[in-house]
């Protein structure tokens, strides 16, 4: 429910605003003079403010100003019965939404409220939307996982419950994200994503929960957090595993309780919030090691989703490699390009340990140099032409007795060779391959593999 502020020093004007806005379905605040506001204005957030310029103990045109300045978020509807048209174009130039002049009309003001908050609530999507700029939100491909995965996320999404999603780096874990919203019943509201690894320690519970002014060197003004900005909507916590014991248990009572304060806050702000998280660590194994709360980790994973790798779902690569060239080739003003049967064959075969981001970086690189129509084999990156050639001398398919022999034979194959490209540096390798140093340690041992550093040192 919106909330607006009314202020104006006549008491008949400001109940029969709040009573006509009640009806329309708005919770109102009324405040009545400068200092009072400013303490509604301390206390919590408004998503719409009807400002008298004539106010007992200040100017409204100056509190317009205080409010544009520490209160961006809020829009202000000026509102007087004495006022010029001087001081309605200075309202106007100062950033009010709007002037109306006394007596009000009152079927006017409730367009004019409407209008300012549909008008607020589309620049709030549009700042999200350019956020996204240059990100896929299409959940492509046919193969068998990914059919079984769409499923999964169609049936998941009609729920209220919390979803941990799971897998590699690039393999496309914010699409899934935006994909079970836009196909739940909140569809409507608000998407609101936030990169756990990318905010730092010190200002995630800000980013999170929001702050008052002055809660921290630098926090000039109030600020609504994630939590807020997403009432109604879904909150998407990326790289959830990289925030800290501390904002862990913060968040997790947040989401027991679907309330929290601000950083430098006394109040209790309540929220009605879907949270999806993700990451591409073992929160298991994160767990025994004492870097993931477990109470956290239950209250996550309601329903768990695995993303697949994409050498899990080669036979999706032509289908994702064509998506990405003729995305490119309308974003770059570029020509249509296609790939040739060898090009496509070898793209298949390598293995894609940055997955479907790697492969979408690679296609950008053919569509901006290869100058004809047609991008060839000898086109392709070195690191994917060597691939077909190893898999030129690899065992045929009738080799293996089973799926995951055939599996397994291509993991510790893949292992074995990252190993020799990274010197046999076990940290190096096993952050190239976006797994941790342990889980790596693991699979040496199940395959057998011997760890020896060129250079002598230990690995």
């Amino acid at each position: 429910m919106e909330h607006i502020l009314i202020v104006d020093d006549e008491a008949g004007i400001r109940s029969t605003l709040a009573e006509i806005l009640g009806d329309e379905g708005y919770r109102t605040t009324l405040s009545s003079n400068v200092e009072e506001t400013r303490r509604h204005l301390q206390q919590g957030f408004y998503d719409l403010a009807i400002l008298d310029i004539w106010l007992p103990d200040g100017d409204g045109l100056d509190l317009l100003a205080e409010m544009r300045r520490d209160h961006v978020e809020t829009p202000v509807l000026m509102i007087s019965g004495h006022a010029s048209i001087d001081t309605a174009v200075k309202a106007l130039h100062q950033g009010a939404y709007d002037f109306l002049e006394k007596p009000l009309s009152l079927s006017r003001i409730v367009v004019t409220v409407q209008n300012a908050l549909e008008h607020s609530r589309l620049a709030r999507e549009l700042r999200q939307l350019s956020e996204r700029v240059g990100k896929s939100d299409v959940l492509l491909g046919d193969s068998e996982v990914m059919q079984r995965l769409k499923q999964d996320l169609k049936t998941a999404a009609q729920s209220e419950s919390r979803i941990l999603i799971v897998g590699e780096n690039g393999t496309g874990k914010e699409v899934v994200a935006r994909q079970i919203h836009r196909s739940s019943r909140r569809r409507a509201e608000p998407f609101i994503e936030v990169n756990c690894a990318a905010i730092p320690e010190e200002l995630i519970e800000s980013e999170l929960f929001g702050h008052r002014k002055g809660a921290f060197t630098g926090a000039t003004a109030d600020r609504r957090g994630r939590f807020e900005q997403a009432d109604g909507g879904t909150l998407f916590l990326d790289e959830i595993a990289d925030m800290s014991m501390k904002t862990q248990a913060k968040v997790l009572r947040a989401l027991e309780e679907q309330r929290f304060q601000r950083v430098g806050g006394a109040e209790l702000v309540e929220v009605d919030v879907r949270v999806l998280a993700a990451t591409n660590r073992d929160l298991e194994e994160e767990i025994r090691r004492e870097r993931f709360r477990e109470d956290l980790f239950f209250r996550l994973a309601v329903i768990p989703i695995h993303v697949p790798a994409l050498r899990e779902r080669a036979e999706d690569v032509p289908l994702l490699a064509q998506h990405f060239l003729d995305h490119f080739a309308r974003e770059l003003g570029r020509g249509a390009k296609r790939l040739e049967p060898e090009a496509l064959q070898m793209l298949q075969a390598y293995a894609w340990p940055g997955n479907v981001r790697e492969l979408r970086n690679v296609m950008e690189r053919m569509m901006i140099m290869v100058d004809g129509a047609a991008i060839g084999a000898e086109n392709l990156p070195p690191m994917v032409r060597r691939a077909r050639e190893r898999t030129a001398v690899a065992p045929g398919v009738g080799d293996y007795g089973s799926l995951r022999e055939a599996r397994d034979a291509f993991e510790s194959d893949f292992i074995r060779r990252k190993l020799q490209e990274l010197d046999g540096n076990v940290s190096r390798t096993a952050e190239a391959l976006g797994i941790e140093r342990s889980h790596l340690y693991r699979k040496l041992r199940g395959y057998g593999i011997a760890v020896e550093r060129r250079d002598g040192r230990d690995a």
